[in-house]
């Protein structure tokens, strides 16, 4: 016969529920365990990082740009008139004297309003010439009309002298010495009168000559005018250095003002440096610089800085205190490092590549004797070309990296292998 077996159900479904509740505990422990772990690190080559050591001592800051060697002393040469290039005499690069000349130009309207001018000039100083005889002879008939009142005067007087003796005397009569007063005061008035005619004649004369005087000097000026823009036709260098630029061709008709070519002393040169603008802030007149001509560096003080930006740069003009080495030439290439200050005691590092002046950043710092390197956050103040002042986050002795770690901006933490 069948025998009924006790229902063990209830059994089973508590064994269910703990098997259940040890399976969740078992995850949530494991999940605590994972979540509490920190992420794997990634790996960097030690050869692609460019570590550097936090120092402390004295910090010299710079600023550093690319330039060129120019030429102190820069003479350009413009075209005076409306002419018309004939031939080339020199080359770029031919060594010239003030007399040199460079070039020939032409213009035929030129030389013919010279002619005139010279013809004018010469019209004027004859017709001068004829005004100061006429004027002089002008002067003489008036001075000798003067001559005779004066000599009638004279003998008028005499004769007045000699009636009013006889009267005294009681010889001549009192109408006859009336009279003779009355001439000779009469003369003594003509006189005076023929005097100022004289004066007014002469400065008359004065005048007349110095208005056509005016002439003569007004036509002397147009004249030596024309000879020297017709000198000017034959370009002179009008210094001694060096023909560096001819930027007109034969046959090229150039206008009053047209460059036609530019001559430098050789001997006299600068540097033109161009810093960066956030760089340039800093840099004052006088500042020593140190001038890289790839043959040597010469030493130079910093004499002016431009007042614009020009593409994100300042040019700085730099004078050489020293002779500048063999090779030298306008236009080479140089490097410019200019000295702002000297600091005594400050904590410094090398630059990193995104170090701006007075910014934080995160930097990975060295740790576990070069096994790892982790981000901390470094507050920078003054920088150099190549090195910056530390403000906040690290210490002397501690090892960093410099290079770009853009790649891991993503991790606080990596591993150096």
């Amino acid at each position: 016969m069948d025998i009924q077996r006790p229902s063990n159900a209830r059994a089973k479904k508590i064994k269910r529920i703990v098997f259940a509740t040890v399976a969740i505990l078992l995850v949530g422990g494991v999940s605590f365990g994972l979540s509490r772990l920190r992420p794997a690190a990634p790996s960097v080559d030690k050869a692609t990082i460019w570590p550097d050591e936090v120092k402390r001592g004295p910090m010299v800051r710079e600023v550093r740009g690319l330039g060129t060697l120019v030429p102190e002393d820069i003479r350009w040469i413009p075209a005076q008139t409306d002419s018309r290039v004939e031939r080339w005499v020199l080359r770029p690069g031919a060594i010239v004297k003030p007399s040199s000349i460079i070039m020939e130009l032409s213009d035929p309207t030129l030389q013919q309003t010279a002619l005139d001018a010279e013809f004018q000039l010469k019209g004027a100083e004859a017709d001068y010439a004829n005004l100061k005889v006429q004027v002089n002879s002008e002067l003489m008939n008036q001075k000798a009309n003067e001559a005779a009142v004066r000599s009638d005067y004279e003998q008028a007087r005499l004769q007045h002298d000699v009636d009013e003796k006889l009267f005294n005397e009681g010889i001549g009569s009192d109408h006859i010495r009336n009279l003779s007063r009355v001439k000779e005061q009469q003369l003594a008035i003509r006189v005076q009168l023929e005097g100022e005619r004289t004066k007014v004649a002469a400065d008359s004369a004065t005048a007349r000559l110095a208005a056509q005087q005016a002439k003569i000097d007004q036509q002397k000026a147009l004249y030596q005018l024309k000879r020297s823009q017709l000198e000017a036709l034959h370009v002179r260098a009008g210094i001694d250095g060096v023909l560096q630029i001819v930027p007109v061709e034969v046959g090229q008709r150039v206008t009053p003002g047209t460059n036609l070519a530019r001559v430098a002393d050789p001997k006299k040169l600068k540097a033109e440096i161009k810093i960066a603008e956030t760089q340039a802030k800093d840099v004052q007149p006088m500042q020593k610089a140190s001038i890289d001509t790839r043959n040597g560096i010469v030493a130079g003080h910093v004499t002016r800085i431009d007042p614009s930006v020009v593409n994100g740069t300042v040019t700085v003009d730099v004078t050489l205190d020293e002779p500048c080495p063999n090779g030298c030439r306008a236009d080479l290439s140089v490097d410019g490092t200019v000295t702002l200050e000297n600091l005594k005691d400050v904590l410094y590092v090398g630059r990193p590549v995104h170090g701006q002046a007075d910014s934080t950043i995160g930097i990975f710092k060295i740790v576990d004797d070069g096994a790892e390197a982790v981000r901390v956050n470094v507050k920078l103040g003054r920088t150099s070309v190549n090195t910056i002042e530390i403000v906040d986050g690290l210490k002397v002795g501690d090892k960093v990296i410099l290079s770009d770690m853009s790649a891991w901006d993503n991790f606080d933490r990596i591993r150096l292998k």
